[in-house]
């Protein structure tokens, strides 16, 4: 864990839980993707650096969540470095309670505000600064997050963030978090259609080639939302739906995954919705979903 593994000339990555990816621009000056979980990453990532002689120029975030930006405020503390990001991500990277505020739906009570749902804030450069690197293409692979990004490298790697998982997590976990599952999908099949010289993605191998993982990860979409259309053939309100779910999948609830696996459920329903597959009504004061 925490080794240096290299992909191409100038490109690396920090094996990781959620890994970090390195991107030498010069034999001194390099830019991180990401930044893992928290401090510890953080500095975990700095002693590597520091190894290689490296400067660490800037962090170019991926997404917002906590597993991703851990280690930005230890490492611009520490180098100065600027963060990039934008949008309602560069929003969620500068006051990260938002993140378990938009996952639980209100103010997050004390199980909710800790470090692998909300990091420590740091300051952010837009992408369209004239200080960020040229050479550097920002791809946008919205669904899982909202404005969620990867990063194609000038020797044709691409850093693909969150957008699949890997079968392992896929099988023990079930159920990815998705925010919108419509945008999710039409990613996967641009991602499917891509060519780069390596895939690495933030929770799989690094590959050449990942069509059958994408596959395998849209399939897995569309089964969840055949388990949900299942349990809704009755009128059923939501808690029920979610209490199915992990039932059916073997899961275990606790805070974290009520709120991470309940907001993916949230987005089943809502995209299902949308696309005339349920109906939601109030009865007696409570929303009730069908399927069609």
């Amino acid at each position: 864990m925490y080794e240096l593994v290299q992909v191409s000339e100038k490109c690396y990555y920090i094996n990781c839980p959620a890994k970090i990816g390195v991107y030498a621009a010069d034999k001194d000056n390099v830019y991180l993707v990401d930044s893992g979980n928290d401090k510890d990453a953080g500095r975990k990532a700095r002693q590597i650096l520091d190894k290689n002689g490296w400067h660490l120029t800037a962090i170019l975030n991926t997404h917002s969540n906590a597993d991703h930006i851990g280690g930005n405020k230890y490492l611009q503390g520490q180098t100065g470095c600027r963060v990039y990001s934008s949008g309602i991500e560069a929003a969620f990277t500068k006051y990260p309670v938002l993140e378990p505020s938009f996952l639980y739906g209100g103010y997050p009570c004390k199980d909710l505000r800790h470090k692998f749902l909300m990091a420590q804030e740091s300051s952010v450069t837009d992408f369209s600064d004239e200080s960020f690197p040229k050479e550097i293409q920002v791809i946008p692979l919205p669904g899982h997050f909202f404005g969620m990004v990867g990063f194609r490298m000038p020797d044709g790697v691409i850093f693909l963030a969150d957008c699949i998982s890997s079968r392992e997590t896929l099988d023990k976990y079930a159920i990815s978090f998705i925010y919108d599952v419509g945008a999710y999908l039409e990613t996967l099949d641009m991602v499917e259609g891509m060519e780069a010289a390596m895939f690495v993605p933030a929770h799989a191998e690094a590959a050449a080639d990942v069509k059958e993982l994408v596959r395998c990860n849209k399939d897995k979409v569309h089964e969840v939302a055949d388990r949900i259309l299942s349990i809704c053939e009755e009128p059923v309100c939501f808690e029920r739906i979610l209490q199915e779910v992990f039932k059916g999948y073997g899961l275990t609830m606790n805070f974290e995954q009520y709120v991470l696996v309940g907001s993916t459920v949230r987005s089943y329903l809502s995209w299902l919705k949308d696309t005339e597959k349920m109906a939601a009504e109030f009865q007696d004061n409570m929303l009730l979903w069908e399927r069609v």
